[in-house]
């Protein structure tokens, strides 16, 4: 796939909204990134619906239009014209479209103030928005097995949970199920788990990379839970640069 007009609109949204991921993508080799920006600029568009308007029914429709997208997709048929969904079709089998489907539906809870259920509720939301990305990623790129993503996945979709719960809070959430410091460490000892598992299959993958981050940030919220409620769960530039320059080097996280 060529670097068209609409892969450097999603190169550009990803830059502007997503800069780890954008990060992530431009140290993956050139021939990934063409399918790895079309899916980082999807997602950043889903993960915004939710929070562009105060009008719940205004961002169910939101996120309505790119299930209605990637049901043309998936159905192999015409494809509405969009800088997004265009690429997005080119790089999407009829699976990975209804994985991002599911990414979409699991993005309704970030409309609402509704607390989590449970646990089992809390990980199947990291799984599917965070892990379901980087599965999506893998299939279209080849290499990646279904447990090796959502766990790469599920780790670094907490970590960044883990970051975004100040904010979350200050908008009338409760992002966790229970928010104790020792059940925060235990969850991030959980998230570093499914990472060691990762990490021992030894797989090499682009999809991969946007994920560097997860192993520094989950051993903070384990060691000091408290840096989670305080907003101080991150990582220093030349650590987040040198970071990732690694694991661009050995192909892997």
């Amino acid at each position: 796939m060529q670097f068209d007009d609409d892969l450097t609109a999603c190169a550009g949204l990803v830059e502007r909204g997503d800069p780890d991921r954008f990060a992530a993508a431009m140290a993956a080799p050139a021939p990934a990134r063409a399918v790895l920006f079309p899916l980082y600029a999807f997602n950043l568009e889903v993960a915004r619906a939710p929070w562009v308007t105060q009008e719940t029914m205004i961002a169910e429709m939101r996120l309505q239009w790119w299930r209605d997208a990637l049901e043309e997709i998936r159905e192999g048929g015409t494809v509405r014209r969009h800088e997004v969904v265009t690429p997005l079709a080119g790089v999407l089998d009829a699976e990975g479209a209804a994985l991002l489907d599911r990414l979409v539906g699991a993005r309704r809870w970030d409309i609402y103030k509704d607390a989590f259920e449970d646990a089992a509720h809390f990980t199947r939301y990291i799984e599917e928005t965070s892990g379901h990305l980087v599965l999506a990623a893998g299939r279209a790129l080849g290499g990646l097995p279904e447990q090796v993503a959502l766990d790469a996945g599920y780790a670094s979709g907490l970590a960044q949970f883990l970051r975004a719960v100040p904010d979350l809070e200050a908008q009338g959430r409760v992002p966790l199920v229970d928010g104790r410091l020792d059940a925060v460490a235990a969850l991030a000892r959980g998230g570093l788990e499914r990472l060691a598992r990762v990490r021992a299959s030894g797989v090499r993958n682009p999809a991969l990379l946007a994920c560097w981050q997860a192993g520094p940030l989950l051993r903070q919220a384990a060691r000091e839970p408290g840096r989670v409620a305080a907003g101080a769960l991150q990582l220093s530039e030349f650590r987040r640069r040198a970071g990732l320059m690694a694991a661009a080097l050995r192909g892997r996280i």
